[in-house]
């Protein structure tokens, strides 16, 4: 009995990535199919992946969980391979997925794998960005996209399995860059707790940062990385710091709208209705 070969769909959400779209697109070229949605880029980023033959989609963004779930609906088969922009697939991960689509993808709902990054001129191998498992291939019947944006995570019905070989992954063209994305990704992070009803209070600003700091640098073994490990273990604490500080900020702002203050008053007390309520005879009157 021969099995039918499956058929699989590369799915990539992107925007301005002109510089980077054709080494993306070129590790993917075992795919059967290459869908791109395009959020309105303002470079070459939809001409030159339809040029080099992906279907190429302009969608308006409407955050990262709706987008990539949108693309994998978009694409024409079931078995879907989700990366993005700054991913190539190895030629040891593109071996072992070539062997699973031509068997049928027996066994399982999907398969994860590790996601090796480059930064600063380096793979990093510790500090906690590896091995950083990643599930991307999967059959869009049983998953689809979840998660919290920007951290968007595939939720899946069935049984996973691991592959071994890595997703290269380049998230940061300059250390501008990873600044820029951690102030964009915690604003996104706070307003989306914010909105959840969640809290921040001191020990979310002191103690979380510093918690992070060590767990990256010396439990997840940066230290082994130089002075590249010890950047990202600093980075690693100032982005949950700034989150929490965001979202103190957001219920702060948020009370002191239901509860104004006035300058000398406690937080609460409003002189203009305190001026206006009914007052017993001879009682004076505060100054406001």
């Amino acid at each position: 009995m021969t099995t039918e070969r499956a058929k699989l769909s590369a799915c990539i959400i992107a925007m301005d990535e002109e510089d980077r779209i054709a080494d993306c697109l070129a590790s993917l070229d075992f795919c059967d199919e290459v869908v791109v949605v395009d959020s309105h880029s303002k470079d070459g980023t939809r001409e030159l992946a339809a040029a080099l033959g992906a279907r190429v989609i302009e969608r308006d963004w409407p955050g990262h969980v709706a987008q990539k779930d949108f693309t994998i609906r978009a694409a024409a088969n079931d078995w879907v391979l989700c990366v993005d922009a700054d991913e190539r697939i190895s030629p040891e991960l593109r071996a072992e997925i070539v062997a699973l689509r031509d068997a049928g993808f027996p066994g399982h709902a999907g398969w994860n794998f590790p996601r090796l990054s480059s930064y600063l001129g380096r793979w990093t191998t510790h500090g906690g960005w590896y091995p950083d498992r990643q599930l991307r291939l999967f059959d869009r019947r049983r998953g689809r996209w979840g998660g919290n944006n920007p951290h968007d995570k595939v939720l899946l019905d069935g049984k996973m399995g691991a592959l071994r070989g890595n997703l290269l992954h380049h998230p940061y063209r300059s250390f501008g860059e990873h600044l820029r994305t951690i102030d964009k990704y915690t604003t996104i992070m706070a307003e989306g707790l914010h909105q959840r009803g969640k809290r921040a209070g001191l020990f979310d600003l002191s103690v979380r940062p510093s918690m992070r700091f060590v767990r990256s640098y010396v439990f997840k073994r940066g230290f082994l990385m130089g002075w590249r490990g010890l950047v990202q273990a600093y980075l690693s604490a100032h982005y949950g710091r700034l989150k929490y500080m965001k979202l103190y900020a957001l219920q702060e702002a948020a009370e002191c709208a239901v509860r104004p203050t006035w300058p000398g008053e406690a937080r609460g007390r409003d002189p203009r209705a305190e001026a206006n309520a009914p007052r017993r005879e001879g009682e004076r009157v505060p100054r406001a």
